[in-house]
């Protein structure tokens, strides 16, 4: 993803502190899997825009808990570079205010750490080819 939308309408899979990881699939959400660990930010993709990867392009919304499958159109302020099973699946950053020093720094460290429990996913489905976190980009640019 070369240079993200301004603006996207997501639809929450993870609401924030979720430990169930769910991905919509035809209206309905499924569960994926259950983490250690809640997720600290709500979760979701936006259906009608496909990602590198394929599917959905994931999408991370900064702020208060949002609810299940709730719908929200958010400015893009960042993406979260990630590679899993060899596959370029950045994700995107939506808050309506930029984000704070406290937020960027939970961001990295969410990903550093989801990206060790993904290689571990991976290798029980039988998923081959590198699985990491690349970095996060923030943008000034609304």
């Amino acid at each position: 993803m070369d240079r993200p939308p301004r603006h996207v309408s997501v639809i929450i899979e993870v609401p924030r502190w979720s430990f169930v990881k769910r991905e919509l699939h035809d209206g309905s959400l499924v569960t994926d899997y259950v983490s250690p660990v809640p997720c600290p930010f709500n979760y979701g993709c936006t259906p009608d825009v496909p990602g590198a990867d394929g599917d959905p392009q994931d999408v991370v919304v900064l702020g208060p808990r949002l609810q299940a499958l709730e719908s929200v159109t958010v400015p893009v302020v960042g993406v979260v570079r990630f590679v899993d099973a060899g596959r370029p699946d950045d994700k995107l950053v939506g808050s309506f205010v930029f984000p704070t020093a406290w937020q960027r720094l939970q961001l990295d460290g969410f990903f550093r750490i989801y990206a060790l429990a993904r290689r571990a996913i991976n290798v029980v489905r039988g998923l081959t080819g590198s699985t990491g976190y690349g970095g996060l980009e923030i943008s000034i640019r609304r």
